[in-house]
């Protein structure tokens, strides 16, 4: 692999749903795309091998976004295979609706907590200190932290901490010409959201937004090539990407 890519991205969660998307995007965009997921090494292997069929750079590593020895490692794998990073995309995430706050298991809450709330700050902290100038750090909230839909509390408040995060990291970065946005997707149709979701509550939301469809992980991956790339002006932000359901 080439130690001179001119663009190098990071993206958590890159093997399935929207971040496998963003791999897609950034690769077409002329980007070497280190792939993270978290257990399944077929599916993230095969997020690499199409980047590679089709001409790009890519290698997938397997980390914990929550560890933080993980995620130095994948930083640190990153660079030795291309030689730094400027791009890093944290679509990592769990969803467990369906829940009242009353009644929710403990444990899952601090799951939820675990892999979004600090699985976020982990990747942030190392995209802080190793981005290049002119890099970009893209985090991942929701529309639920705005719809407020009941059963979503563990997810809703662990999305609101890494957009409270997002922000204040945005200008602590100041003098670095690195951007750091949040990009807060509506209802997607991933594997993650039509698996938690009943057949009922999924074409219920799909009837809100005025476009009258589910976003698509294509949507939500072109508003991250924009902040990746030509979007210098945009920073420290939360960008809704939910076709005017909010």
């Amino acid at each position: 692999m080439s130690a001179t890519t001119a663009r190098v991205a990071i993206v958590t969660g890159g093997s399935r749903g929207i971040g496998r998307q963003v791999v897609s995007r950034l690769a077409a965009d002329g980007y070497a795309v280190v792939v993270n997921y978290a257990s399944n090494d077929a599916e993230g292997r095969s997020a690499a091998e199409e980047v590679i069929a089709k001409g790009g750079q890519a290698l997938a590593i397997r980390a914990d976004v929550s560890d933080e020895v993980a995620v130095a490692a994948l930083f640190d794998a990153a660079e030795e295979a291309f030689g730094g990073v400027d791009v890093v995309v944290n679509a990592a995430g769990v969803m467990t609706p369906g829940t009242p706050l009353v009644d929710l298991d403990l444990n899952v809450l601090d799951r939820v907590m675990r892999v979004n709330m600090r699985g976020a700050f982990v990747v942030a902290q190392q995209a802080a200190r190793r981005l290049r100038r002119g890099g970009a750090l893209i985090t991942f909230s929701t529309s639920v932290t705005k719809l407020a839909h009941p059963g979503y509390s563990a997810y809703n408040a662990s999305k609101s901490a890494v957009e409270g995060m997002t922000l204040i990291l945005a200008r602590e970065l100041r003098g670095r010409d690195i951007t750091v946005n949040t990009v807060a997707p509506g209802p997607t149709a991933t594997d993650l959201f039509l698996g938690a979701n009943t057949e009922e509550a999924i074409a219920r939301l799909a009837a809100q937004p005025p476009l009258e469809r589910l976003g698509q992980p294509a949507d939500i991956a072109e508003v991250v090539a924009f902040l990746a790339g030509p979007a210098r002006w945009v920073n420290g932000q939360v960008l809704l990407v939910n076709g005017g359901i909010i």
